[in-house]
């Protein structure tokens, strides 16, 4: 499958910001929207479902006129625009319409959507599903339109949830705030107003010798009602794979920033190596630390600058993001996880110099909400040269075998927001360089000096005269000239340390530093853990 680029896909979002085939007509009209057959949906129906076809063989989807489908190309697609006249939920219930992407090159795949009701029978409340009919007339398209040329009902490609629809915050009919469009992934925005990380249903396979990743699909989406006082946003969807099968309901809230309860039960056909659960995809380019000269104008490039981590046995950590030379995995072993996620730090401006404003993308944090086990949380590096595409991939992998017939329950959160949603004492990293170590007159050629800074948490409260200790453990080398210092800025409660790495002469192997500020026996940061790839 090809996917567009992620500033595409990004330009998209902000110029918005069990059942057979589909049927060629309605017996029923509700937000001016067409409406298919009635028939029954539970919750325990839908798991039923995904369990029996998941004992079936893998029917892979088909695209309805795909010579048509495959001319609508980027350009095309983002001059075809959903009428909001025709949202779901235009006039209520609820805060929040939805409205309906159409299908392109990139998305060429019918995804079933259905709106959900409670009925009547003659002892009790029963909910019953309608399929919403794809019609082309639902969006308004410019009159050479490849789409104008479609001569039946293909489908929808995804859905958006727009703003609150009579808020005092952006117009809903111009401005949206989550997105589920291509494969299983989506998308919501953060405080700032801006899309940036994805979030996956699943990842299976990625990065493995031998073996194709597989993309999984989003084929049906239920939309519940919302219930008197309710704000909340209630969907359920169905995911099909050739290796898996999963019953998902997303339970969507609009606040600060956006939170999504997530509750999976996955059922699955074959083996899988690398079986990812809540992954999440980001891009990093560059950073200062990091950054060649001249590489491009801008200081730096990234949705994302670290990945943070609070382990089962309550250690805190950050792991600043690189761009290795190939491909890099690494695993944090842990049991029962508090939360992961992959974050945005520098928060300037000044950081970036660009319009499209990576200091206001959204930070993903995973809180689960049921006990995972042992397991991994994995992170994948990509090399890159640009910006174009996500190449940073981070997921919880259970130690836990992934086979054929077996089954698999997740309960978590997803977080939306600038900053982790749980602060602590410590204080946190909020800078790496990396310079030549040693003194100029007698600097050994393998030896490399490491500025970390923290702010805030403990560091606030430090006795007047007293110097943290800087704590460094390498994996392989020798750490030399450890110091710690208060940042000369005049800011309180921002402190640096700096050591100098030597005696990598052995190869060009990585190695891995750990780095934390203590008092005594006192824990005052976050554990700095850094990938370091010798020149």
């Amino acid at each position: 499958m090809t996917f567009p680029t992620r500033r595409q896909f990004l330009s998209l979002c902000a110029a918005y910001l069990s059942s057979g085939p589909l049927v060629s007509h309605a017996e029923d009209h509700l937000d001016n929207l067409p409406l298919g057959i009635s028939h029954d949906f539970s919750w325990a129906g839908l798991l039923e479902h995904a369990r029996k076809t998941a004992l079936q063989p893998y029917q892979a989807p088909i695209s309805p006129e795909p010579g048509i489908i495959e001319r609508i190309d980027w350009d095309a697609h983002g001059q075809i625009q959903f009428n909001m006249d025709h949202a779901l939920f235009a006039d209520g219930p609820g805060d929040y319409p939805i409205a309906f992407f159409h299908p392109g090159k990139f998305f060429p795949f019918p995804v079933h959507m259905y709106r959900l009701e409670q009925a009547l029978t003659s002892r009790q409340s029963a909910t019953q599903a309608q399929e919403i009919l794809f019609n082309k007339k639902l969006f308004h398209m410019p009159a050479n339109s490849p789409a104008q040329e479609l001569n039946q009902p293909v489908g929808f490609a995804g859905f958006r949830i727009q703003e609150n629809r009579e808020g005092t915050g952006p117009n809903w009919r111009s401005n949206d705030w989550a997105a589920f469009l291509g494969a299983s992934y989506f998308r919501a925005i953060g405080d700032e107003y801006q899309y940036g990380i994805s979030a996956r249903g699943v990842s299976i396979n990625t990065l493995v010798d031998h073996q194709k990743e597989e993309f999984p699909l989003f084929t049906h989406f239920y939309f519940e009602p919302p219930q008197p006082g309710s704000h909340d946003v209630s969907l359920y969807a169905l995911l099909d794979g050739p290796s898996l099968t999963g019953a998902y309901h997303f339970i969507m809230s609009r606040g600060n920033g956006v939170t999504t309860e997530v509750e999976a039960e996955l059922f699955l056909r074959r083996d899988i190596s690398r079986f990812g659960l809540a992954p999440m995809t980001s891009m990093y380019w560059f950073s200062d630390k990091d950054k060649r000269f001249q590489e491009d104008w801008r200081p730096e490039v990234h949705d994302s600058d670290g990945l943070s981590m609070w382990t089962g046995n309550d250690e805190h950590l950050w792991r600043p993001l690189i761009n290795p030379r190939e491909t890099d995995i690494s695993y944090f072993s842990d049991e029962n996880p508090k939360g992961f996620g992959l974050m945005q730090r520098e928060r300037h401006f000044s950081q970036y110099q660009d319009a499209v404003h990576y200091e206001k993308r959204p930070g993903l944090w995973v809180e689960p909400l049921n006990a995972w086990g042992k397991g991994t949380v994995q992170l994948i590096e990509l090399h890159t040269e640009e910006e174009l595409y996500d190449n940073v991939v981070a997921a919880w992998v259970p130690d836990q075998p992934a086979r054929a017939g077996s089954h698999h329950h997740l309960h978590y959160r997803l977080y939306w927001q600038a900053d982790t949603p749980f602060p602590n004492h410590l204080a946190r990293c909020i800078g790496t360089h990396i310079g030549r170590g040693g003194e100029p007159a007698h600097r050994p050629a393998d030896s490399h000096k490491f500025e970390v800074t923290f702010s805030g948490g403990d560091l606030f409260h430090l006795a007047e005269g007293s110097i943290p200790e800087a704590v460094v453990t390498p994996s392989r080398g020798h750490v030399a000239n450890v110091a710690c210092e208060a940042v000369p800025n005049g800011e309180p409660g921002q402190w640096r340390a700096l050591f100098d790495l030597t005696g990598l002469h052995q190869g060009r192997d990585p190695v891995d530093i750990r780095l934390f500020l203590r008092q005594g026996t006192n824990t005052l940061s976050e554990t700095w853990l850094y990938h370091f790839l010798p020149a």
